[in-house]
């Protein structure tokens, strides 16, 4: 039984994990080197993350600097950011790209705020599905009389307080970024 609650609080913290990268991936107002992460950048003839072909800071609030290792590299770059649909327009001086955010429009917030209720609750799904597995695991050790009716009730009301707890995270996490979102 504890095995079963270990194994789902392992599973339920990887899906938090996925919510965590998956807001971070939005765009708010701010600058953040994290909006950056997926591009892909043809680095001699194979696919990298842009982190992988240069230095990604953060200027000041509304404009990230990236600095090539490769001098080379700064068309190719260029390219694959106005190519990543992030509505992002880079200027390059010299071997530096400067990328200014661009203020967010009312429709554009309401827009990434239904996103973002929607990836916090497929997050909910997935955490109640673990959930699910786990009671039903509960319940096939119970026929094999591995565990008593007493023990699978207390087994069910541990992993409903487990999902009751992260479900909670998810809330809080959805109600953050939505903040950070609004936030003019």
């Amino acid at each position: 039984m504890q095995d079963t609650l270990k194994e789902s609080r392992d599973k339920m913290e990887k899906a938090i994990d996925a919510l965590k990268v998956a807001l971070a991936k939005l765009r708010t107002g701010r600058a953040h080197p994290s909006l950056l992460e997926q591009v892909m950048v043809s680095y001699y003839g194979s696919d990298v993350p842009l982190s992988q072909a240069a230095n990604i800071t953060v200027e000041d609030a509304r404009t990230l600097s990236i600095s090539p290792w490769d001098k080379t590299m700064v068309a190719p770059i260029e390219k694959a950011i106005m190519a990543s649909n992030l509505g992002l327009n880079p200027s390059t001086a010299g071997t530096n790209i400067r990328i200014p955010m661009p203020p967010l429009t009312e429709e554009r917030r309401r827009d990434l705020s239904k996103l973002v209720k929607s990836e916090a609750e497929t997050i909910r799904v997935s955490i109640r599905n673990i959930r699910r597995d786990m009671i039903s695991e509960f319940k096939a050790l119970e026929k094999e009389k591995l565990l008593s009716e007493d023990d699978l009730r207390k087994a069910e009301e541990k992993a409903q307080d487990l999902t009751n707890e992260f479900v909670k995270q998810v809330d809080l996490l959805a109600q953050e970024k939505e903040r950070d979102l609004m936030e003019i």
